[in-house]
């Protein structure tokens, strides 16, 4: 059975969520604070965590910053904040979804399954590496290698290139990259995957041109690119 720890001041939301997982049939631990949410995941085993970002004694990022020195563990985090730099800065430290609140518990059931399930998958080896000009993309390490150097990209920023280029030249909407990346249905949130092609054409260097915006439609990645842009 997995299991799940839910660190939100909020005992009401907590309830709710506890009510739900129930129901999907997980167990779960329960933290009322992020000090308590970084301790308890030195000292157990869980299959993901869902993270408050205010939360007294030690904020929800703070507490990632933490949980990230020690673990690799799939990180969805609540917030009531629902700006752009809040989102960009959680998925830059490595969160795996960003929720705002308030929320259904039917989606946040939704995308734990869907997180689960993408990061079981990653877990399994392969041996290909794509090479587009001097970008590496090795799914087995999951490294991407720009001209050489080591490319520091995100989770979601490596699933996105490694599904585009294994695509390359097929226009893909926003829709189905939350579909094929995500794994769940569309929320409405398109704007994260606009998010997340800007911070990766930002980790591509010069090679940010290789994500091409197709207007009305959405993304799709081609071969070549302009060496001029940085």
């Amino acid at each position: 059975m997995q299991k799940i720890l839910i660190a939100d001041d909020e005992a009401r939301i907590r309830d709710i969520l506890k009510e739900y997982l129930d129901f999907e049939g997980f167990s779960y631990d329960e933290a009322e604070d992020g000090l308590q949410a970084v301790n308890m995941i030195k000292e157990n085993s869980y299959d993901l965590v869902i993270l408050d970002i205010m939360m007294p004694k030690v904020d929800g990022f703070t507490a990632l910053r933490e949980i990230r020195k020690f673990s690799k563990v799939p990180v969805i985090m609540l917030s009531a904040r629902a700006e752009e730099y809040d989102k960009l800065f959680g998925f830059e430290m490595g969160v795996d979804d960003y929720i705002t609140k308030p929320f259904s518990p039917k989606e946040v059931m939704a995308r734990i399954k869907a997180v689960l399930k993408r990061t079981s998958h990653n877990e399994e080896t392969s041996n290909s590496v794509i090479v587009i000009g001097g970008l590496e993309i090795d799914e087995t390490s999951r490294k991407v290698l720009v001209d050489g150097a080591v490319a520091s990209l995100t989770p979601k920023e490596f699933d996105i290139l490694l599904f585009m280029a294994k695509n390359k030249g097929v226009v893909f909407s926003r829709e189905k990259i939350l579909e094929k990346i995500w794994g769940y249905e569309f929320f409405g949130e398109d704007r994260t995957v606009d998010t997340h092609i800007k911070m990766l054409r930002n980790s591509l260097g010069k090679y940010r041109s290789l994500i091409k915006t197709v207007w009305s439609v959405g993304y799709k990645l081609e071969e070549d690119y302009e060496e001029n842009q940085k």
